[in-house]
């Protein structure tokens, strides 16, 4: 049977009565339930028996037998291997009470508290206390010191069960009582350490009977384990006793407990394979995140570089929304994901230094550094191509607005040109008295007149087919053609101006001299006219304006413009007064006219018509006017409502950044406590997301109205975005240096004390606030901890904390150093070690050994991975742990 001196000698006293506490659970003040009863009586005698049989005794009646205290402390002595005070041979009731106290003072030394257990319930044979008595014996000598992976008693006991009948089919240990009903736990247990003695495959689960007496039997007659129950009695309990199932299963812990040398090392190798297939797990993560993130910043630059020009502004303003879409809805979530790409990466290294493993290196192109790298290219090519998308609106508005300014005057000269050419061709002069032919040169000098004042609008339209060139007009082709026409015809009426005025003068001297009223009427007619339909022009030109003052100019100059109209109506009075004097004289003296006037085309009539028409187009442009401005007060509410919000927000952003920067450097409380207060600070931080989202929606009608300056603020929507994704980028980051402390303390056992101190040593020293120190610093913080440093060992620090050599130190490096100098690490070596164990001592394991003694994942892990034996003694199918035990590490490859 199991020897329980060594172990019940190191168990602490208080950690004892901790767990004693805990476990005590069995109800003394409501009787047990019969049939758990008479399983703990079964159970608790044959367990009393295995060990008073060593000193050549046993009992019969559990609650009789122990009722004299002899038995009771000779019992003791045996689980216990030391030496009780002498019992007293007396009969009477005190003496029994005396030898059952010296009983129970010595369970109480050993840390147990005896809850309402007194000896005189003992010596008066009350079952209930006298089966306590005896479970809190079996916790404290047989289950108490089960430790399996840092758990220790009832949950130790579980997990070792669950360790060894995992592989089992039909058996799923998940308690001490309906999981055994069936018997092929017991018998998993034996065969996983015993094989011979049980033929597993022949069990059945629906005969339970069967199989709780095979495994009873097997037990008794070759592992020394007494028969503790029977297996109908838990068969034909809905529920067995826990006590029972528990003291008999630890039965069986303590006759294997010779193979947990094995165990160990196995868990040794399970618990380095897990943390190695979790890093490649994490490093398979991280190189598909990177390698999609690429690939989208790869497919979106291209389309972000694309200057192919549109030729209206609403096709423009189509790609301007296409581009608003991918800023609102297709990058957002690229940037969470290019964070989560940082903190994975900085995790997966926290935890590779943690586990003494090289540090990740991703694959060529994949780096931190590479993404963002990446990422600042596709900024850049966004920048560009908003300034393109706006620089490309005012360009095709200022277009648009030249091509209609160009159309408008063009059809305003052809208009005007329409017949010259045939009336400057005529031979009218020929047939014509003196006195006509004078007035046909008079008439030709006014039209020259005209001509000259028309040059103006012919060198307006060449100005603007040339600028439409260089503007790069999509219909630039045509308009080149119709101001080529106009040229052509202007120069071909020069010509044949030049050419009449010649022929007339040639018959001046024939002819008499002209009526000079007629004269003076076409004189002043002719600039009148000219004044007129340039006013009308203007009056209908077409005006683009981007702010309040820039219209306000218009309105000046339009004011300006109707306070010269009185005079030009007086102007036009004194043009008409001459022709009502031709009329007077006409009259007075019998003249009969012609009906028109010989020197010009224009008659009172047309000069009264487009007067009156000029007059009506005034208040149309008034009202043009007034318009545009109520339209740029519109703009500049906005501008003002933009700004209001963006002011408020680049506030609070540059408030938040500088608060999360204090915080990272004076944060208190607990770990946990700091990763909860920053979450819930970052959740803060997340709810002005509807300022953010409103910002972004005045930013739309900004741009919708085409406003492109905003003087009320010195923000961007660019700036501002930036900011606001540098701030989330900050919070998450800080996080995740928390999360990463705490793995830290978990993996190292750092307690919280500790990191209270390093970090008060770190801040102390850290005179910037910056969340970093310069060598000298960390020198003097090196120094006030104990350390006795010489330039070589500080040199060696320096290269373990600063292996970039940026000449700083972070406090996650500080107490990643710290922990590394206060605490042990599995090493390739100890790994070998645990390996030769499972394999007997040999250089080589094979793969039975592995499986037998390995959860099957890891076990098919070191399988695949372990290269083939070579060694002199090699036989088929030896594999080589060495090797893979020093590449988990670092030291070569798999």
């Amino acid at each position: 049977m199991v020897d329980y001196h060594a172990a019940n000698n190191q168990s602490s006293s208080g950690a004892v009565q901790t767990y004693m506490e805990q476990e005590n659970d069995w109800d003394r003040d409501l009787l047990l339930d019969p049939a758990w009863e008479r399983q703990q009586r079964k159970t608790f005698t044959a367990w009393c028996n295995s060990h008073l049989r060593k000193a050549g005794t046993q009992i019969d009646n559990i609650e009789e037998d122990f009722r004299d205290g002899l038995k009771l402390m000779l019992l003791l002595e045996v689980i216990s291997g030391e030496r009780l005070p002498k019992p007293e041979r007396g009969k009477m009731r005190v003496h029994k009470i005396n030898n059952v106290n010296k009983a129970l003072n010595f369970i109480a030394s050993k840390g147990v508290k005896l809850v309402s257990i007194g000896a005189e319930e003992i010596v008066d044979g009350n079952v209930k206390m006298t089966l306590g008595m005896i479970w809190t014996i079996i916790l404290r000598f047989a289950i108490q010191d089960i430790s399996v992976e840092e758990t220790s008693a009832k949950e130790g006991l579980l997990l070792w069960c669950q360790r060894k009948t995992a592989p089992y089919k039909n058996v799923n240990v998940q308690n001490f009582h309906i999981s055994w009903k069936d018997g092929l736990a017991f018998n998993a247990l034996i065969h996983r350490h015993r094989p011979d003695l049980i033929d597993y495959d022949s069990l059945r689960k629906d005969d339970p009977v069967t199989n709780l007496n095979n495994a009873f039997e097997v037990a008794e007659k070759h592992l020394d384990i007494p028969k503790m129950l029977d297996a109908e009695d838990i068969v034909n309990t809905a529920r067995p006793d826990e006590k029972a199932i528990m003291t008999y299963v630890s039965s069986f812990y303590h006759a294997f407990s010779g193979a947990q040398k094995a165990e160990t090392a196995a868990n040794r190798i399970c618990k380095v394979l897990a943390v190695n297939q979790e890093n490649e797990q994490m490093m398979e993560d991280y190189e598909k995140l990177a390698s999609d993130l690429l690939e989208w910043i790869r497919r979106t630059i291209p389309w972000l570089e694309n200057r192919n020009q549109e030729k209206t502004v609403k096709d423009l303003q189509a790609k301007q929304e296409d581009f608003r879409d991918y800023r609102c809805v297709h990058k957002p979530p690229k940037v969470q994901e290019k964070c989560q790409l940082e903190i994975s990466f900085n995790t997966l290294q926290t935890k590779l230094r943690l586990s003494n493993r090289p540090a990740f290196m991703p694959s060529e192109g994949r780096m931190v550094s590479d993404i963002n790298g990446a990422w600042h290219t596709l900024e850049g090519a966004e920048k560009g191509y908003e300034e393109w998308i706006l620089s490309e609106i005012r360009r095709l508005e200022r277009l648009e607005h030249l091509a209609e300014k160009f159309h408008q005057k063009a059809a305003i000269h052809e208009s005007w040109t329409d017949g010259k050419e045939a009336m400057l061709t005529q031979k009218d002069y020929e047939t014509s008295t003196l006195a006509e032919v004078k007035a046909l040169l008079k008439k030709h000098e006014a039209f020259e007149s005209d001509l000259a004042a028309h040059q103006d609008r012919v060198e307006q339209i060449a100005a603007i087919a040339q600028e439409l060139n260089q503007l790069d007009y999509y219909d630039a082709a045509n308009v080149n053609a119709r101001c080529q026409k106009i040229c052509d015809q202007w120069d071909i009426l020069g010509a044949l101006t030049h050419s009449r005025k010649d022929s007339l003068e040639r018959t001046e001297k024939q002819l008499e001299s002209i009526d000079e009223l007629y004269l003076e009427y076409a004189k002043r007619a002719a600039p009148f006219n000219n004044w007129m339909e340039g006013a009308m022009e203007d009056l209908q030109d077409m005006f683009i304006v981007h702010n309040i003052v820039e219209i306000q100019d218009l309105i000046t100059a339009h004011e300006q413009f109707k306070s010269t109209l009185t005079e030009a109506n007086m102007e036009r009075e004194a043009i008409q007064s001459i022709q009502a004097e031709v009329q007077k004289i006409a009259q007075s003296n019998g003249i009969k006219l012609s009906g028109s006037n010989p020197y010009t085309t224009i008659t009172p009539e047309s000069i009264d018509n487009k007067w009156e028409r000029a007059m009506a187009m005034v208040p149309q442009r008034d009202n043009a006017l007034q318009e545009e401005l109520n339209k740029q007060k519109s703009n500049d509410t906005l501008r003002a409502t933009f700004a209001t919000q963006a002011n408020a927000v680049g506030a609070y952003i540059k408030d938040k950044m500088e608060e999360i920067g204090r915080i990272s450097i004076e944060m208190n409380g607990t770990l946990e406590d700091q990763l909860t207060n920053l979450k819930e600070y970052q959740t803060s931080i997340m709810s002005y997301m509807p300022e953010i989202n409103k910002l972004e929606g005045y930013h739309q009608l900004i741009q919708e109205a085409l406003i492109f300056d905003n003087q009320y603020t010195k923000y961007t929507m660019e700036h501002l975005r930036v900011g606001w994704e540098q701030l989330l980028t900050t919070i998450a980051r800080t996080i995740n240096e928390v999360e990463n402390q705490i793995l830290t303390r978990d993996a190292k056992g750092i307690s919280q004390e500790q990191l209270y101190e390093y970090r008060a040593s770190f801040n102390h020293f850290d005179k910037k606030r910056s969340g970093q120190m310069v060598s000298d610093d960390f020198r003097a913080l090196l120094i006030s901890t104990g350390y006795s440093l010489g330039d070589t060992e500080f040199a060696r620090i320096m290269s373990i904390v600063d292996p970039n050599g940026s000449g700083a130190v972070t406090f996650q490096a500080f107490i990643d150093f710290m922990s590394t100098e206060t605490t042990d690490r599995d090493t390739a070596d100890q790994v070998i070690a645990s390996f030769k164990i499972l394999a007997a001592d040999k250089n080589y394991i094979m793969a039975e050994e592995l499986r037998r003694e390995l959860p099957p994942d890891q076990a098919e892990y070191c399988i695949a991975r372990m290269a083939p034996y070579t060694g002199p003694d090699a036989v088929p199918g030896a594999l080589d742990y060495m090797s893979f035990s020093t590449a988990l590490y670092g030291e070569s490859d798999l």
